[in-house]
């Protein structure tokens, strides 16, 4: 069995995941926790703005460069959060 590629998080989307956003809402995390979105080029500047108005954004790379540090370092928790419009797929 193969796992599927990482997709979009936007509600609805399929497109393949190019972008990791990750985030923190401080009324319920610990400052170095981090939840992750996974973003197309399509939408990466709509979840981007969806968690940057609130506050919670604090970073975005490619999912290559997040999977480097993952494997390199196993910072952040990897896991998902709920989403903008509905479930998310997170990495």
């Amino acid at each position: 069995m193969t796992a599927e590629p990482p997709i979009c998080s936007a509600k609805g989307c399929r497109a393949a995941a190019v972008w990791v956003l990750a985030w923190n809402n401080p009324k319920l995390h610990t400052p170095e926790r981090r939840k992750t979105w996974l973003a197309c080029d399509e939408h990466r500047e709509h979840l981007s703005s969806f968690l940057g108005v609130r506050g919670f954004l604090k970073d975005v790379v490619t999912l290559a460069e997040w999977e480097a540090r993952e494997t390199g370092s196993g910072d952040g928790d990897g896991g998902s959060g709920d989403g903008p419009e509905g479930t998310v797929r997170g990495g």
